[in-house]
C-alpha cells in the first residue's frame, strides 16, 4: 500500500499531504483515517502512546464518541524530506452540552511509500459557546484560508 504524495516533500506535495489528512479526519471514519498510516505506526496524542492501525482505530472510535460533530482545520507549519509540522483547530460537542475549540501541533514522519509512520499531536481544549464556533464542517474545494488566530 502506498499514499502519494511521497517524500521528499516539496511545498505543494506538503500542503497537499496536509489537505488530505484534513479531509480524511473530518470524514470521521477511523478505518479510513488509520488507512494513511503505517501497520507500525507509533503515536503519542496528548499523553497517550499508540502503536499499529489496530490501537489507531480504536483511539479514533473511542475520539469521535466523545467529540461529537467535530470539524478541523490543519494548516502547515513546516516541513523537511520527510516531515511535515502542522497547526490545527477543531471543534466539536460532549455528551453534557459542551462545546470545545481545541488547538494543537502535529509533528509527522513518512515512509518512503507516503504513509506516516511516526504522529506526535500536543493539544489543548478550551470551553467555547455554541455561537462561538466557526468550523462548522469539512472545507470548500478551494478554501485555503489560514487558521486565525482565536
Amino acid at each position: 500500500m502506498s499514499r502519494p504524495p511521497f517524500p521528499p516533500f516539496t511545498l505543494e506535495t506538503a500542503r497537499q499531504k496536509v489537505r488530505a489528512a484534513e479531509d480524511a479526519w473530518n470524514s470521521r471514519d477511523p478505518v479510513r483515517v488509520a488507512e494513511a498510516y503505517t501497520e507500525d505506526t507509533v503515536w503519542r496524542n496528548r499523553a497517550e502512546f499508540l502503536r499499529g492501525r489496530d490501537e489507531v482505530v480504536g483511539f479514533l472510535t473511542r475520539k469521535w464518541r466523545r467529540e461529537q460533530d467535530y470539524a478541523l482545520r490543519k494548516e502547515l507549519w513546516a516541513f523537511t524530506d520527510d516531515r511535515i509540522a502542522v497547526r490545527f483547530q477543531y471543534e466539536w460537542h460532549d455528551d453534557e452540552g459542551g462545546t470545545w475549540r481545541s488547538y494543537g501541533n502535529e509533528n509527522w514522519e513518512f515512509a518512503e511509500n507516503g504513509l506516516m509512520r511516526r504522529r506526535e499531536a500536543s493539544i489543548n481544549d478550551v470551553p467555547i459557546a455554541a455561537e462561538e464556533r466557526w468550523i462548522l464542517g469539512p472545507r470548500e474545494d478551494g478554501d485555503t484560508t489560514p487558521l486565525p488566530l482565536r
